[in-house]
This record gives C-alpha cells, structure tokens and sequence, in this order.
C-alpha cells in the first residue's frame, strides 16, 4: 500500500476539493479535518471520503459557499441552520462560538440543523479539552438507515456515534463511538481492502451473521447490528436517544428520504471547567483516577489497560513517525477523482 505523510494526505484532499468547488478556505478546513482522522488511525472518516464529498457536491447535497445561519440565540445557546455546506466547515464554526458562548456562561448547548458528514466526532471535543473544556457531541443520520434496531433484520437508524472528552494533563481523554457495533466507513474499508470485519458487526438481507462487508452493499442489502452483541439493546437504545437530541431536537429530522446517507443533525455541548472547579484541582483528580485505574490488577495476556483515546494518541505517533498507509482501492479511486477533476497530485 502506498504510504503518505498526514500532510501530504492534506494536501491531496485540499487540491481534490478545490477542484471541486470548494473555496481555498472551506478545502483547508474539510482537508485538516480528513489528514487528522488518517493520523490517528480513524481512516474511515479520512481521505476515502473524498469520493463522498465530491459526489455530494456535484448532487448539490454540499453546498459549498453557503454561509451557516444562527436561527436562535441566547446566553448559553446557539440553534444554527448550516445550509448544508460541508460539515466540517459548519461544526468548526459551531464549536468556535459556543467555546465563546461557554467561557461567558460557564457551559453552552450548540443544535445544528442540515449539516452534512462532520467527519470523525472526537476531533470536535479533543479539541475543546485542549483549551480546558469538557464537551459531548451527538450527530444522528437522519437518512442513513444502515442500522438495525435491536431484534430486527432491517435497517433503520444510522450508525449515531457519540464523543465525550475532557482535558488530561496537555491532552485528552477521548470517548469517540458509534452506538452501532461498527461505523460504516469502518466496513467500506474493508470492503476496499477486501477483508473480512469482525464477526458481530453485520448480518445479511436475510438477517444471518456475515463477515463479509459486501453483503452491506449488495441489493438488497444487510444491515449493521446495534452495538452490545446479545446486549445490542443498550446501543440500540443509546442511538434512539441520539436520534431525540441530534435529530428531533436540531429540527433536522428522522426518516428522511429526500437526502442520501451521511447527512448529520448535530448536539454539542460545552462546560467550563474553571467555572465549576479550579482547573490544578481537577488535573490532581484526573491523575490521581488514572493511576487508579491503570493500578489495576490485569487478565492474563493484558499487558496495559488503556484510557479512552489514548490509542488515537499512540497511532497519532506511530504515524507521525511512520507514516498513513492508504489501501490501494482507495489510492486508484483518489488518483481518477483527481484525473476527472483536472487537478494535478503532483509534489505532494
């Protein structure tokens, strides 16, 4: 497989989408946001999504260039309509103001209505922990309805991740899931890669177990499963909930049938924790969790137990050092995107 620097996967992304219409500003934007969840090992949401989003753009499902609306506002509160430009474009902007927001009123509650694929979620509320936040974030998909509800064989809902994040010394910790067993761009790269996905991730149109990702794809298609196996309720029951406050309570929606899949209803909110705590006391506290936590006595062949996001943090450097692996797949249909588009990838 073809091996990239996290800026070089940048740059590709940012002329690819220029090509497409973007503006320089907006490319910049989407293509930190793909070239960062490559680095830290989410490749799902990174620059295989080009496809996507230029397929998107040319179905005018982006809309590059329109300005995010504020529909409502007040003290600890934005509703914002993002007229559908890039989502990456319109949380970053979202986040922006209701850092703000929470900073003036100690926490802020930020709903964004028609908002295209935001990209990987835990980049939103890491980033907000670096300045000292602790953020959750919730999008549903109002017309994915590639997952099964808890006890069906068809999909319904979609894949509904969720993040939570809080400051950890200079960094973070990150909680960064889907309420689904598996994300979809998880299975499509494997699909690329022709690879088997874990076994407890898919079923077929009839409902039966598959490792096999095409069967996602196929028409009639399969279905992604809950996240839990037999205690598929929990996620089941986590992503209706997200379907409630990213989708209902955004305005955006559910069952949508007049927009195609990736397409997000967005929750965010943000806590000062100065407000509520002095910042030294609660480092003290989250060190002193931590080596609890890691003190513990582990299962046989474990070597280390982990915090949430902290093998992001390790791929992160990994990668730094080793460099983005992209599957082949992947490359050729970057490389004849990029052709069709008159866009050179030469000197990346």
């Amino acid at each position: 497989m073809p091996t990239f620097r996290a800026e070089q996967l940048g740059a590709v992304a940012k002329r690819v989408l220029e090509g497409a219409g973007a503006s320089e500003q907006e490319a910049s934007v989407v293509a930190l946001e793909l070239q960062g969840a490559n680095l830290v090992g989410h490749d799902s949401h990174g620059v295989m999504r080009l496809m996507q989003y230029v397929d998107y753009i040319e179905k005018k499902v982006i809309c590059p260039g329109q300005e995010m609306e504020i529909l409502k506002e007040g003290d600890a509160f934005l509703l914002i309509d993002g007229h559908f430009n890039f989502g990456q474009v319109v949380a970053s902007e979202a986040l922006k103001l209701g850092k703000e927001k929470a900073r003036q009123a100690g926490t802020a509650t930020i709903f964004i209505r028609n908002c295209n694929h935001v990209g990987r979620l835990g980049s939103y509320t890491q980033q907000a922990a670096l300045e000292k936040f602790a953020a959750m974030m919730v999008v549903n998909g109002p017309a994915s309805g590639g997952v099964a509800p808890y006890g069906a064989i068809q999909g319904r809902m979609g894949t509904n991740p969720i993040t939570i994040a809080a400051p950890w010394g200079d960094d973070a910790m990150v909680l960064d899931m889907t309420s689904s067993a598996t994300a979809e761009g998880k299975v499509r790269v494997a699909f690329q890669k022709g690879v088997p996905v874990p076994e407890g991730q898919l079923i077929d149109a009839q409902g039966q177990p598959t490792t096999d990702p095409s069967t996602y794809y196929a028409d009639p298609g399969g279905a992604i499963l809950p996240l839990g196996g037999n205690l598929g309720f929990k996620g089941y029951g986590l992503s209706v909930m997200i379907d409630v406050f990213g989708g209902m309570l955004s305005g955006f929606g559910i069952c949508r049938t007049d927009l195609p899949p990736g397409t997000n209803g967005v929750w965010m909110y943000l806590v000062d924790i100065a407000t509520f705590i002095e910042l030294d006391a609660y480092q003290e506290l989250v060190a002193k969790y931590i080596a609890h936590i890691k003190a513990a006595e582990r299962q046989p062949g474990v070597d280390e137990i982990l915090m949430p996001g902290e093998i992001e943090l390790r791929r992160r450097d990994q990668r730094l050092a080793d460099g983005i692996e992209v599957p082949e797949e992947t490359w050729r249909q970057i490389s004849e995107l990029a052709d069709r588009l008159e866009v050179s990838l030469e000197g990346v």
